[in-house]
């Protein structure tokens, strides 16, 4: 028996995994159950759990260090992959082979994402998987955790959303769905995670969140992760009586969250022992990042705990006197975390850029400065134009002013953090003669984005209030000038829109009427802009530049398109169409004047630079060509 009886929504997060359902045929109007699956995973070898959260970890064991009989889940006898709970214990021991972030991995434009880079800083006899394959091994955990326990509704049958940052760029996106489809969930649809958060809240004020907010509103939604933080605003407005959530606006992808916080809890820690004389090798710190993090998360999740036990691992006696231990206590986190993180700063504050050195190792680009505050108050300013109609078109404000707040994450169980970022906000509305703000109540700031995803699957069915949204930037595509050659001086680049903000899932626009020129069979550079803030530029619309501040590169990739029955290096003339997919993705055509030919530019993959990719065009069928 199958049949799509369950909306499920899964948080693929860069620390936890969580999957949430919803069963259709008891679920009427907003009266709706939601449940989260408890997955079956080992906690520790030979010891099978079920835990709501699947930590979002890869082990790669030694082959003597574990045997397969102790990696044996419900639905494997033989499993040979480590994921979730059993991970993180085995790699807080040994971080060299302990495979995380990958979910940060898939928005880095600078490396190929199906190349092996994980763990990064391994030795070569350690294995190693690409981002994309271990966001797939998650899903497919999660995929066969539920078939086990709804044989007859398999996961694949359900209608599934998958959650993913705002600020995913569109080869994200598409690297997201390409991971379900690999783990045999090709029917997947994508969130914006904020948005997830706002659908849980919707869901958990039972009808009640249309008294919370009124016409005018502006929602502010803080989402900070274990790996990235996300802002969105969401505006209240009126149709035909009935009110309407439109999301208006989204910051920039922001690697900062709650490993940034470990880490900083381990550096405090690491000195309270050197100061005793005890000197930390670089893999102790990995694993007293680890260590912090599971401190970090129980002293927060239980209030009657001040304190929580620490073991540095030793590599020998000889060493440094085998196991450091230590502790962390509450007290010390809210000192740091509060002051470190969510420092007052004016509204006008910018993140600090600091000055990078020449030669780094290969990681993730963090952000470089750790202050939310800041990125917050950058985000509110930029964002002015954004909310002005909402607010009354008033000239005088100098930031975005929100109405309410919705927080999710949790590291906002800690009542300190919530306090401070409340009486920052605050002070900025207050200077600027406006009302403080007020703070909606959420669900669980653990679960409320998985949820917050198997209710927008409700949603889709038309039984429910949606939110509107789009594509959440501006999209360009670089058009080369065709000028004459100016010695010392690169040709000018153009920026052409593809897709404008806003752009909703399922509809396609026409981007030009004008012919332009596509070489294709020879190599060839696509570059790709984004613009959070150029909201009423219009499918077409050139800039006479790609710098600036307003556009952001999503990074460029040489690849050759298939030239089929034409010559290599020919240039063909084309007109430009776009595409918002049913899922979220975004795709360009480019069609072939004087012929049938057609290619179809899918943000998909990430190439390595100097990595060459064919791609297709064919008279017969749309061939997709993958790119970012």
């Amino acid at each position: 028996m199958t049949s799509q009886r369950y909306s499920v929504g899964i948080d693929l997060g860069t620390t936890h995994c969580v999957l949430s359902y919803v069963d259709l045929e008891s679920s009427d109007g907003e009266t709706v159950s939601l449940d989260v699956l408890n997955v079956p995973q080992l906690t520790s070898p030979g010891t099978v759990g079920h835990l709501q959260q699947l930590p979002s970890f890869i082990y790669q064991a030694h082959e003597a260090e574990i045997s397969r009989e102790d990696c044996a889940l419900p639905w494997d006898a033989h499993s040979g992959v480590l994921v979730g709970e059993v991970a993180r214990q085995l790699g807080s021991k040994t971080p060299i082979r302990l495979v995380s972030s990958a979910k940060s991995w898939l928005c880095h434009a600078g490396v190929d994402c199906r190349a092996p880079l994980l763990p990064v800083q391994a030795p070569e006899e350690v294995s190693r998987l690409s981002p994309l394959d271990a966001s797939v091994a998650y899903l497919r955990h999660l995929h066969a955790a539920w078939n086990h326990q709804f044989p007859d509704y398999p996961l694949s049958g359900q209608l599934l959303t998958i959650t993913v940052p705002a600020s995913f760029d569109p080869a994200a996106r598409e690297l997201t769905v390409e991971a379900a489809r690999l783990a045999g969930l090709g029917g997947a649809v994508l969130l914006e995670e904020p948005q997830a958060a706002v659908y849980s809240w919707i869901h958990s004020s039972e009808g009640e969140w249309r008294n919370q907010v009124t016409p005018g509103d502006i929602l502010l939604v803080v989402d900070i992760g274990g790996g990235t933080t996300d802002f969105s605003l969401v505006a209240v407005t009126e149709d035909d009586g009935n009110l309407v959530l439109n999301r208006v606006a989204i910051g920039d992808h922001i690697l900062l969250g709650g490993d940034n916080m470990d880490l900083a809890l381990a550096f405090h820690i690491r000195s309270k022992l050197e100061a005793e004389g005890k000197r930390l090798e670089p893999w102790q710190v990995q694993a007293l990042t680890q260590g912090c993090r599971e401190a970090k998360e129980k002293l927060l999740s239980q209030p009657d705990l001040d304190e929580w036990a620490l073991v540095v691992p030793g590599r020998s006696s000889s060493l440094m006197g085998g196991a450091l231990r230590t502790s962390l206590r509450r007290d010390e986190i809210s000192d740091l975390l509060v002051d470190g993180f969510f420092p007052r700063v004016d509204v006008a504050e910018k993140p600090q850029a600091s000055a990078r050195t020449a030669l780094t190792t290969v990681s993730l680009p963090y952000a470089r400065d750790a202050r939310m505050t800041a990125h917050l108050a950058s985000f509110l300013s930029r964002q002015v134009d954004a909310v002005r109609e909402q607010q009354g078109g008033s000239e005088r404000s100098q930031f975005a002013r929100p109405t309410a707040l919705l927080l999710n994450g949790g590291v906002f169980r800690a009542e300190s953090l919530t306090e401070r970022l409340v009486t920052v906000i605050n002070d900025w509305l207050v200077a600027d003669h406006a009302d403080e703000v007020s703070c909606l109540v959420g669900a669980d700031l653990d679960l409320a984005v998985a949820k917050g995803a198997a209710y927008y699957g409700y949603v889709r069915q038309g039984k429910g209030v949606r939110i509107r949204g789009g594509t959440a930037a501006s999209y360009y595509v670089g058009v080369e000038s065709a000028l004459p050659a100016v010695p010392g001086f690169p040709p000018e680049m153009e920026a052409l829109c593809i897709a404008p903000f806003g752009m909703e899932e399922g509809s396609r626009v026409d981007v030009t009427t004008e012919v332009l020129g596509l070489v294709i069979g020879e190599p060839v550079q696509f570059r790709f802009f984004a613009s959070t803030v150029r909201r009423d530029d219009a499918a077409g619309v050139r800039l006479p530049s790609v710098h600036g501040e307003e556009l952001d590169e999503l990074g460029q990739v040489e690849i050759t398109l298939d030239a089929g029955e034409h010559k290599a290096g020919e240039v063909v003339p084309v007109i430009l169409a776009s595409h918002v997919t049913e899922v979220g993705t975004l795709q360009l055509q480019a069609v072939a004047r004087d012929s049938a030919a057609r290619w179809n530019v899918e943000f998909q993959v990430r190439q390595a630079s100097g990595d060459s990719q064919s791609a297709s065009g064919d008279t017969a069928e749309e061939k997709k060509n993958a790119l970012s």
